[in-house]
């Protein structure tokens, strides 16, 4: 996505936000030009299991001032959606694509000290911890952004027709948590963010992630080239991967969520298949990969804490993990927004909340993009 085409966070009537917005089924998104760096939770995934997969933890409380925390309870105070206690659990993922340090290389673009939450995703891990649900939520949906307070104790403004991921970049994680829970009505118990420095090693020192794709990638943009076919992605080739939007398909956002979620399920397949007691020193780096890329919220802001947490998650495999798109329809303003499916949106959110599995009903007929079964695990 062009800086152009992109709305001042936090600013009402930006792109796509006047005129009227009536659902619009079948309508394709125009693809559009590079969008800035993707993050994604599959690596978070991979690490928290290779933290929670050891037995070993006694190795990584010297880990502990690697991983980044936030207060988010403290921020959102009171006012939020009551705790279902089901034994079901809501962890917010979020990717940003902060131009800071080494991201700048990675990502391109200008260090402006801003960030913008490309990726969320909704992570619903139900009672027994033996499957999931991931709800990914499209960064160019119109939501009514509620007023928030950030970790720093600045409060900002409600905003109405404003694009989902200017919540992060307006009031960071506190307002981007408060923002999903304002969408679903679901109380998020966790959030995880990670950057895509981290991401790139992380790959890299689990050499690399085995896919199969079933047509040629071609995006200088996200500086990837791939043949049909099997391959092993290095660190680059995944980032460029989950980054790219017009290397494949219809160059919309919706697809480039599909190649993502193909990808989080070929890297939890690879985590789970390689011997993470072979080498100890391998093992160490692996982790101390992952604490330094992740932030967490403070409930999970140490290893000990972050391991036990994973250790609850490690059964997940690939084949029990639901992933599907929040039900969103285009912005029939502007063919380059969406716009939340209400009634098909809230079949989603009362099924997590009740702990049990998303109706096929709840995601038929709504928008999707082109890039489904483009990438399988080999």
């Amino acid at each position: 996505m062009s800086a152009e085409s992109t709305p001042e966070p936090g600013i009402s009537g930006g792109s796509g936000t006047t005129g009227p917005r009536h659902r619009a089924k079948g309508r394709r998104r125009k693809p559009r030009g590079k969008r800035k760096g993707v993050l994604i939770m599959a690596w978070t995934a991979a690490g928290i299991v290779v933290l929670g997969g050891t037995g070993a933890g006694y190795l990584y409380f010297k880990l502990n001032g690697n991983i980044k925390s936030v207060d988010i309870d403290s921020a959102l105070g009171t006012d939020r959606p009551t705790k279902v206690d089901n034994g079901s659990e809501n962890i917010l993922v979020l990717g940003s694509d902060t131009r800071a340090g080494s991201n700048k290389k990675l990502g391109g673009g200008v260090d402006d000290g801003s960030a913008r939450s490309d990726t969320a995703m909704i992570v619903h891990v139900y009672k027994g911890h033996k499957k999931a649900s991931v709800v990914s939520i499209p960064r160019d949906t119109i939501i009514d952004r509620p007023e928030c307070t950030d970790t720093k104790g600045d409060t900002h403004d409600a905003a109405d027709g404003v694009m989902f991921n200017s919540a992060y970049s307006t009031g960071g994680a506190a307002c981007a948590v408060k923002t999903v829970e304002s969408i679903s009505g679901i109380r998020m118990d966790h959030y995880l963010e990670v950057d895509f420095s981290g991401f790139e090693k992380l790959i890299d020192e689990l050499g690399g992630v085995k896919v199969t794709t079933t047509k040629n990638i071609d995006d200088p943009d996200s500086h990837l080239n791939l043949k049909a076919g099997p391959h092993t992605l290095t660190g680059e080739q995944a980032l460029g991967l989950v980054r790219t939007r017009h290397g494949v398909g219809d160059g919309s956002d919706l697809g480039r969520i599909q190649l993502q979620q193909a990808f989080i399920k070929a890297l939890i397949n690879q985590v789970k298949n390689i011997n993470l007691f072979g080498s100890g020193t391998k093992l160490y780096d692996l982790a101390n990969t992952a604490t330094k890329a992740v932030t967490t919220d403070s409930d999970l802001g140490s290893v000990n804490k972050l391991m036990s947490f994973a250790s609850g998650l490690k059964g997940i495999s690939s084949s029990n993990m639901h992933m599907v798109t929040m039900p969103v329809q285009y912005d029939p303003a502007d063919p380059n927004r969406v716009i939340v499916e209400e009634t098909k949106a809230k079949q989603v959110w009362t099924a997590l909340e009740n702990d049990k599995a998303i109706p096929k009903s709840a995601t038929e007929g709504t928008a999707t993009g082109e890039a489904d079964g483009v990438v399988s695990t080999s």
